[in-house]
């Protein structure tokens, strides 16, 4: 599974309380050669520190500990570690698993809980903000799940569509002269309809941005006939392009994807600017995380790639640079303690911002605007 497909009924189902130990296991992986040849080793020896870990649980009976351990490997048998993106997540309980491959790096480690650690899905979803793109034309219109500059298509809830076959008529047309029109056919506007009452039960069911690419006359009358493509992020005049493919999609919208990244990245700055203004502003790992847990921060920004591993002592954060042992999840030590800030700040419905390296390194590379 990837980010575009941890949708809010998927996150809910995730962080269940479940009978303990539920096992989160969490691993950065490499996209090329060489580096990624380590990656099957490490995969190996957290598996195999896994199985010690449950071992070590003595509520478990043996067939428990056996159906977790399979659950585990069936998770990792999934994965095809050549096509590995930056970071790999398993979970596994007695009787399910789940895998997940993430465009964001992740520690190595293994955790067992009550309930999966998704503060690593939760970041990387929102790095790479995935989005819709709806290619239309007059007889065929597809919707394809974007993130990360990777675009696949969404079949289900009544996409690919397809208009029914259309038959001119030809005494009507020798009779008034009348040019056949595709745009001008009711049944092309009631297949529009349709087309917009299926985007309307996608958006409502995983809320993301939306680009549109087709012909104008095409994207005029599906904004004529309906109402859910009218908030789209960006629309993109171009045809032959209902079918994809991926590739030529993802050309087509770069320039669009660049706008909107910029405009974000302008909003970012002025957000904050705003805010120490007014000051109420937080600057800094250990200032924005009291913030957020303390639900003050109204948005949050922090630069793409950063990452500080810490220690929580007396409900501050401390630079770590020690080793990091089996134990040290449970003596407070944090290796992603940035993504469990953008997980807190979303729960407690604040804005997180991504921005590129080096954007903000006067702000100690997190920062918040702050409701109160």
């Amino acid at each position: 599974m990837e980010t575009q497909d941890l949708t809010a009924a998927v996150l809910r189902e995730l962080r269940a309380e479940r009978p303990y130990p539920a096992v989160s296991v969490t691993m950065p992986t490499h996209r090329r050669e060489p580096d990624n040849a380590q990656d099957p080793i490490r995969l190996r020896n957290l598996l195999a520190e896994a199985g010690h870990r449950i071992d070590g649980v003595a509520e478990l009976s043996s067939a428990q500990r056996t159906s977790l351990k399979e659950q585990l490997e069936r998770a990792a048998a999934e994965v095809d570690l050549r096509y590995a993106l930056d970071g790999l997540v398993l979970f596994a309980t007695a009787d399910r698993f789940q895998s997940w491959t993430l465009p964001r790096t992740v520690p190595e480690r293994v955790v067992l809980a009550s309930s999966f650690l998704t503060r690593n899905l939760v970041a990387a979803r929102e790095q790479t903000r995935p989005y819709w793109v709806m290619a239309v034309d007059s007889e065929h219109s597809t919707l394809w799940s974007g993130s990360d500059g990777r675009l696949s298509e969404h079949t289900g809830r009544g996409f690919p569509a397809e208009r029914e076959e259309l038959e001119f008529n030809p005494q009507r047309e020798e009779r008034i002269g009348d040019e056949p029109s595709t745009f001008a056919d009711e049944e092309t506007r009631r297949y529009l309809r349709d087309v917009d009452s299926a985007l309307a039960d996608v958006l409502k069911a995983a809320p993301r941005p939306l680009y549109l690419v087709g012909l104008a006359q095409a994207l005029s009358l599906l904004d004529d006939v309906g109402t859910a493509a009218h908030g789209a992020a960006a629309t993109i005049t171009k045809g032959g392009l209902a079918d994809g493919p991926g590739p030529a999609l993802v050309e087509a919208l770069r320039p669009a994807l660049a706008d909107v990244e910029a405009g974000r990245q302008e909003r970012a700055a002025k957000l904050l600017d705003g805010a120490r203004s007014r000051k109420s502003y937080a600057g800094g790992l250990d200032d924005v995380w009291t913030a957020v847990r303390e639900g003050r921060a109204e948005t949050v920004v922090v630069e793409a790639t950063y990452q500080r591993t810490v220690r929580m002592t007396e409900g501050h954060l401390e630079p770590f640079t020690g080793d990091l042992g089996p134990d040290a999840w449970e003596n407070g030590v944090r290796e992603d303690i940035v993504d469990e800030i953008v997980e807190t700040a979303l729960d407690t419905h604040a804005e997180v911002l991504f921005v590129p390296d080096d954007a903000i390194a006067d702000s100690g590379r997190i920062a918040a605007a702050l409701r109160y």
